[in-house]
């Protein structure tokens, strides 16, 4: 009778009530600062710091901002002097634009350009702008954006330049002073088609060397043939002859 009574007043295995009573506990709230009492506060009042009245007066010692902006300041001029040596000395001056290329890819680039006789320079723009803002290359302001590099050499080797660059894509070309002329990049590609010095000297030798020998060769002739080409000469330059054609060749009309 007990084990019966037992079996029936025990759940059975698997089951569940159906209603259950859950408890919600209130959540601590962690986020508001507790005020500070009263005590603590007199006490943090009390013992503020405060600083001490300056005895020294202001500008009695030169601050350390104003000695290092004349050590800019002498920088720059520095700066500026070499400049000025670079553009009186170089014949070829030209501007590029650094596009995050790497120390080997520049030490590459200097290599090659160093072989043709081309020097890599850097210098600030703000040093470049405030140079060239009262001088005679002012033009070449605007070529002066974002990080740039002087190509300079002392006598001008473009087509060198050109190539060299081909192999560095790195560096894009701006524009350049040639002989103290200012050029675009399409100006600096036409520039680099011309003939060499070397190559005009020749021409220009042959071409007088043809010249005298032409000359030689006429005055080799019988003297009465030179007279005849001289008369001729004289006729055709006269302003008589001019006038006599006209009316010749209305009668032959």
């Amino acid at each position: 009778m007990a084990a019966t009574l037992c079996l029936k007043l025990l759940p059975k295995q698997g089951w569940l009530p159906l209603a259950q009573h859950v408890r919600h506990g209130s959540k601590a709230v962690t986020r508001h600062r507790k005020p500070m009492h009263i005590l603590r506060q007199k006490l943090m009042a009390v013992t503020e710091y405060i600083p001490p009245v300056r005895v020294i007066p202001p500008g009695a010692y030169e601050s350390q901002t104003k000695q290092a902006q004349e050590q800019d300041t002498a920088f720059t001029l520095l700066l500026k002097k070499n400049l000025k040596n670079l553009f009186q000395e170089s014949k070829m001056i030209a501007v590029a634009q650094n596009n995050a290329s790497t120390a080997e890819d520049m030490m590459i680039l200097k290599n090659r350009l160093y072989k043709h006789g081309i020097n890599v320079k850097f210098f600030p723009n703000q040093v470049t702008l405030s140079f060239l803002k009262g001088s005679i290359y002012s033009n070449m302001a605007p070529l002066f954006i974002g990080p740039t590099v002087l190509f300079v050499s002392k006598e001008p080797k473009v087509s060198e330049m050109l190539k060299t660059l081909r192999s560095s894509p790195q560096m894009t070309l701006l524009g350049a002073c040639i002989d103290n002329t200012l050029l675009s990049v399409e100006g600096i590609v036409n520039y680099s088609k011309l003939p060499t010095m070397t190559v005009v000297q020749g021409q220009l030798l042959s071409g007088l060397m043809m010249l005298t020998s032409h000359t030689s060769s006429m005055l080799q002739h019988h003297p009465a043939h030179l007279s005849a080409l001289l008369q001729q000469h004289i006729k055709q330059q006269s302003p008589d002859s001019s006038m006599e054609a006209g009316p010749a060749a209305e009668k032959a009309t």
